[in-house]
């Protein structure tokens, strides 16, 4: 029998996403956020809240990274998440982590990290109830070492974060339940 837990952002899992622009000045900021997720085979969004430094560098910036946190980088990727740009001048000065120019966008790209989505700002969501960013990826980086023999991401190699909001806690994909396009297939033919 189900219990009523009431109102909660019960979706699980989330992605734990390094969202990083530049500043007017050409400083990197970079936040962790969870909520965002793929929209067509090329858009991104994001929903981060107004104000936010990322969400007013990327407003001036017009282009973002999305990187995929690790677990080998889970320390820095919930540092980046609970501190403020608004209050914290250098994020990277206390990881010791850095940023170097995309070449495809106007933002920065964290090397610790090994798969970003270089974007370019297509479109603010305002509402009453969402505040959204959608960007267009132009472009996916990834290190060698997360890739497999045909040169796709391998998650078992990945260790990629999800981020559990029942309980806050981050937790490792990877392992394989079965395959996409195929598992239901016996159903169809029933």
């Amino acid at each position: 029998m189900k219990k009523d837990l009431g109102v909660l952002p019960a979706v699980y899992p989330m992605p734990v996403l390094m969202v990083a622009a530049y500043d007017a000045n050409e400083k990197p900021n970079v936040m962790n956020v969870a909520w965002g997720q793929i929209c067509d085979e090329d858009k991104i969004i994001l929903f981060i809240g107004e104000g936010k430094k990322t969400w007013l560098n990327i407003k001036q910036s017009k282009a973002f990274t999305v990187s995929l946190a690790d677990q080998a980088h889970m320390e820095a990727a919930d540092f980046f998440g609970i501190a403020s740009g608004n209050r914290m001048a250098d994020k990277f000065e206390r990881t010791g982590y850095h940023a170097v120019k995309s070449e495809k966008v106007h933002a920065p790209i964290i090397e610790e990290f090994p798969v970003v989505m270089e974007c370019e700002l297509l479109e603010f969501l305002e509402s009453d109830y969402v505040s959204g960013i959608v960007g267009k990826i132009v472009n996916v980086k990834a290190e060698e070492a997360v890739l497999d023999g045909d040169g796709k991401v391998d998650v078992t190699k990945l260790n990629a974060l999800t981020f559990d909001q029942f309980r806050n806690g981050y937790y490792l994909t990877g392992e394989k339940a079965g395959q996409a396009w195929n598992a239901g297939v016996p159903l169809i033919k029933k």
